[in-house]
């Protein structure tokens, strides 16, 4: 994600900053513009402190759960992020209410990368192709309620926003990585196959050809897959072992691994970074002068890109802490992440 500074003593801030730590005026998410804007709390009205537009803030902000902004002439009562909540936890419920808050952080953070990419977003609410969240707690009736999508509808249970729990599952399920965006941008992934690729036979083709027929049972791969039959060489085709499972899994895989590197690249474009280690390698050396949004080319991203996540992870084995980016991307991986770029780069 890009920096962003207060319009009005220029502290550099956080995208989820409600107001400036050092001058303490209030702070509000122009999506239109990509920017944070900023104004003075003893001001009557929501007047930015750069170029006097007035706005207000989405409802949700009075639960510190947002804080998009919406033009003052907009009857909108929510931002076009908070719109696409078709179901939120009973907040009488103090963990509840917690565990909401920190999915909003990532659904946000979704929505902007979203933005970032033309990919327009209708509430489904609005329009029946649209797109909505559910979030849910889970009780113990509920055995067959998981997160996942539907038709438009990403379900997303609280449970994911518990950090320990979440450590649980990833252990029980072995997997290298488990985060709430990881969950936000695996689903999002389907929602866009079905707007993207499934009713355009050329594209539907070269999906094919990457990724496999997504005609193939999908409730028996996954069962096949559960059951342990997986190939012993698959990472020299897939991201992540469940994206062995079925097409349309190694496409949403394929998509969220997609975003996690662009939205790298972005912040890296933003600091600055580079990397210019002490070794004859130079594979491992590499700088990013670039925005990924704006560049044609996804294999320009990844050779700027992998550089730094190699020197990210060995900070964080430094530390003793897991690696950011514990996954190894293959050529053909490469190739499908070619094919997700070119999909949004030409839409």
């Amino acid at each position: 994600m890009k920096i962003f500074e207060c319009g009005n003593c220029e502290q550099p801030l956080y995208f989820e900053n409600q107001s400036c730590g050092n001058c303490g005026h209030l702070i509000g998410y122009a999506p239109e513009e990509f920017k944070l804007k900023t104004f003075d709390q003893k001001r009557d009205s929501l007047t930015s402190d750069r170029d006097h537009t007035e706005f207000k803030f989405c409802k949700n902000h009075q639960y510190g759960v947002c804080n998009w902004l919406i033009k003052g002439e907009n009857s909108d009562g929510f931002c076009h992020a908070c719109k696409l909540n078709r179901m939120i936890p009973d907040l009488s419920d103090h963990e509840n209410f917690n565990k909401w808050q920190r999915l909003e952080v990532s659904k946000h953070r979704l929505v902007y990368q979203l933005d970032r990419l033309g990919l327009v977003l209708h509430s489904k609410m609005d329009d029946v192709n649209g797109l909505c969240f559910d979030f849910v707690a889970k009780h113990g009736n509920q055995v067959n309620k998981m997160t996942g999508h539907a038709d438009g509808v990403i379900t997303i249970l609280l449970s994911e926003a518990d950090p320990v729990k979440r450590e649980q599952m990833r252990k029980q399920l072995s997997e290298p990585y488990r985060t709430v965006i990881g969950h936000f941008r695996h689903e999002v992934g389907h929602y866009f196959w079905d707007r993207l690729v499934a009713n355009d036979f050329e594209k539907l083709k070269n999906f094919r050809n990457l990724f496999g027929d997504e005609r193939k049972d999908y409730q028996q791969s996954l069962n096949d897959y559960y059951q342990g039959n997986t190939a012993m060489n698959w990472q020299e085709s897939f991201i992540s072992e469940y994206a062995t499972s079925h097409p349309w899994e190694d496409w949403a895989e394929t998509w969220a691994h997609y975003l996690h590197i662009m939205d790298m690249a972005e912040t890296a474009y933003y600091f600055g970074f580079s990397v210019d280690p002490k070794v004859q390698e130079k594979s491992v050396k590499g700088s990013f002068g670039f925005d990924p949004y704006e560049e044609q080319d996804f294999q320009k991203i990844f050779n700027s890109w992998a550089p730094l996540s190699f020197a990210i992870n060995s900070l964080n084995r430094s530390m003793g802490t897991p690696d950011a980016y514990p996954f190894v991307v293959s050529p053909l991986v490469i190739e499908k992440m070619k094919f997700i770029h070119n999909l949004l780069y030409y839409k």
